[in-house]
């Protein structure tokens, strides 16, 4: 949003000699009419110097106008298209950007960024490497079909198979947070669900991210986390680092609302 900054209105003499003689009280000047209503012009701090002050107006040295204000837009997310940044809640102030290499690429980096009031967007992680689906991408998900949901989702709910490492968010311990078998490209996926953070996508939350509640149906499939990377592609789930995943469950913050941007890096240009 940008803000049109307010011209410095120039005095010239007429106006000098208009306060001298006192005829300006009864202007628009957006004083009411108090008993202290000519001190407030004539009486200035600093007597007579005071006044040619006033009524020299908003010049600078020499006669010069003044300089107008310099007004600062907020920072936005880089790389992130109108289209996309429409659909970031603005009561959120936390987002866990996930970039895809490519539309069809199981190689991502992450970014998590947090909002000032004032200042805007501003990064508060390295770039930390990650692994989405092993055929990349898609806009619209289906149950099997091996590529990770575009779009922007809440983060309410974490959980795992190890203790809490420190999180804000609500998070759910079990032996249930069990993954085991091998990955796409042979790897042991034995601990890919020590950390888990649901991403909000056709669940419910407020709940386990074990819970099966599929609010779109269940051939929108469901079930995708932010878990620990077992060194290759997911299902649909996007994995980071081990020591990552701690890190940022110790960053989250359900008090910022929290989302998670994803999609591959063209996608999310829109």
């Amino acid at each position: 949003m940008s803000v049109r900054p307010v011209r410095p209105v120039r005095r010239g003499p007429l106006i000098a000699a208009l306060l001298a003689t006192g005829l300006l009280l009864t202007g628009c000047s957006g004083l009411t009419g108090t008993t202290d209503h000519a001190d407030n012009v004539g009486s200035a701090p600093g007597g007579t110097a005071a006044k040619d002050k006033v009524a020299a107006g908003a010049t600078g040295a020499a006669g010069q106008p003044a300089p107008e204000p310099q007004i600062v837009e907020p920072e936005e997310i880089p790389d992130l298209g109108p289209a996309t940044r429409a659909e970031i809640s603005p009561q959120a102030s936390q987002a866990v950007v996930v970039t895809g290499t490519a539309r069809d690429s199981s190689t991502a980096s992450v970014v998590v960024y947090e909002r000032d009031p004032v200042t805007g967007w501003h990064a508060v992680s390295d770039v930390w490497p990650a692994h989405n689906a092993v055929r990349g991408w898609t806009d619209d998900h289906f149950q099997g079909d091996l590529r990770s949901p575009i779009g922007v989702f809440d983060l309410t709910d974490a959980g795992g198979k190890l203790p809490d490492p420190g999180t804000k968010l609500p998070y759910d311990r079990g032996s249930a947070f069990e993954a085991s078998g091998d990955g796409f490209e042979g790897e042991a996926l034995a601990g890919s669900f020590d950390y888990v953070v649901a991403i909000n996508y056709n669940r419910l939350p407020g709940t386990t991210p074990l819970d099966w509640t599929r609010p779109l149906g269940e051939n929108k499939g469901g079930g995708i986390w932010l878990h620990v990377d077992h060194g290759g592609p997911t299902q649909g789930c996007v994995s980071l680092p081990r020591w990552r995943m701690k890190e940022l469950l110790r960053m989250l913050d359900p008090a910022k609302r929290p989302v998670v941007v994803m999609g591959d890096a063209d996608s999310l240009t829109d």
